[in-house]
């Protein structure tokens, strides 16, 4: 069983900075992919970016690629997402998930999320 808490969501000016932090409990966390997603109001939640397990292996949506950097510490059994020169329209409620491998993140363990507000 493993159980995921979102932080370090707020509220930021457009081109400000954030970094979520997604700490979980359980051993098995540092042998499951790590990812964020983010829904906003009105809108499909979607995927933002994932880590593997190992953090060798990430990915980033289009819309963030540049600009958000995904990492992991395995020691501390932590995901953060470094989010930079944010938007408007990265504004949302961003929760993070984690799978084994080979199981969909749908199927996986989610936080109850944070918000992050970015003001124009």
């Amino acid at each position: 069983q493993v159980q995921l808490v979102e932080s370090g969501g707020g509220l930021v000016q457009a081109g400000g900075s954030l970094r979520l932090s997604c700490a979980a409990s359980g051993r098995a966390f540092s042998s499951y992919n790590t990812g964020w997603f983010r829904q906003a109001p009105g809108k499909e939640r979607e995927l933002v970016a994932t880590i593997s397990w190992s953090g060798g292996n990430t990915y980033y949506a289009d819309s963030v690629k540049g600009r958000f950097t995904i990492s992991r510490d395995n020691a501390k059994n932590t995901v953060y997402l470094q989010m930079n020169s944010l938007k408007p329209e990265d504004a949302a409620v961003y929760y993070c998930a984690a799978a084994p491998s080979g199981r969909p993140y749908a199927h996986g363990y989610w936080g109850q999320g944070t918000q992050v507000t970015v003001s124009s």
